[in-house]
């Protein structure tokens, strides 16, 4: 793994977005960045080859006025067109990088998404974290959320977190959200104390999970929150005023290239705000 900060260029206008996400996170962090596009699509028609060679050239030409914008900030930066297809590439290419952001088509609550349900793939697949970039105004939003529940991975996000919302100079805020048991007889019925036993159950977690935060980034201000809800949701719910959400992913298996994990997934499905994916 190198400090190379790989991102997905497509002709989409979020493309754009994601670039100078990346830029930014490179020159505060003293990266390099690599521009990768992929051209797809291919099904063996006469005169297709003429039509691919054409489309890389083109896309090569869009890479390279990119780089050169990139550059002019002091930032080392090298361009990648390949053809193939894009989600199996940029997995391929995520082994070697030390992070992986694209771009996604989603605009906000009710739009939608046009482009489908390939950055979800890429997210699952890579061997690197991953960035996804919404297509929207993001200006006048602070702070980091990130999620935690006592497992490994999430120790991993949690630390994603903190070096991010230490580069940002902007507080931390870490979450743990509970749900309790379904009881298919009483739904909804809980004794009080059982409700209040696992709301402290839930901080006593917390509380070990950000222990070493104040000796890590002792000028880090960081935030506990902890309450009943579904994770996906509470997160999406914070994120909505934030400038970054982590969240963990688990490990890859035969088929993580197509499943991500449930509350992952969900994170991404409604997609509040810049989104990173640790493993």
């Amino acid at each position: 793994m190198t400090s190379t900060l790989l991102v997905a260029v497509t002709e989409a206008p979020v493309a754009r977005r994601a670039i100078d996400w990346a830029a930014q996170r490179a020159a505060d962090r003293h990266q390099g960045v690599e521009l990768m596009s992929v051209i797809g699509g291919a099904v063996g028609a006469v005169g297709e080859h003429a039509v691919i060679e054409a489309a890389m050239a083109a896309r090569q030409s869009v890479l390279e006025a990119e780089a050169e914008r990139i550059a002019a900030r002091g930032i080392p930066v090298r361009v990648r067109v390949e053809r193939g297809n894009p989600v199996a590439r940029l997995v391929d290419a995520s082994t070697d990088a030390a992070l992986l952001v694209i771009g996604s088509d989603d605009r906000g609550p009710g739009t939608g998404y046009e482009r489908g349900v390939h950055g979800v793939r890429i997210a699952a697949g890579a061997h690197c974290p991953v960035v996804v970039v919404p297509d929207r105004d993001l200006d006048g939003r602070t702070g980091v959320v990130v999620g935690v529940d006592g497992s490994e991975v999430s120790e991993h996000a949690l630390a994603f977190a903190e070096a991010e919302a230490d580069r940002l100079g902007e507080p931390l805020t870490v979450v743990t959200a509970w749900s309790p048991i379904v009881t298919p007889h009483n739904p909804g019925v809980y004794p009080p104390e059982y409700l209040t036993n696992m709301q402290a159950l839930s901080e006593e977690a917390m509380a070990l999970a950000v222990a070493g935060l104040s000796s890590d980034y002792p000028d880090l201000q960081v935030v506990r929150h902890v309450e009943q809800g579904y994770p996906s949701a509470v997160l999406n719910r914070l994120g909505a005023h934030a400038r970054l959400v982590v969240v963990g992913s688990h490990g890859r298996g035969a088929i993580a290239r197509f499943l991500l994990g449930s509350i992952s997934e969900e994170v991404l499905a409604h997609l509040a705000t810049v989104t990173a994916i640790v493993r």
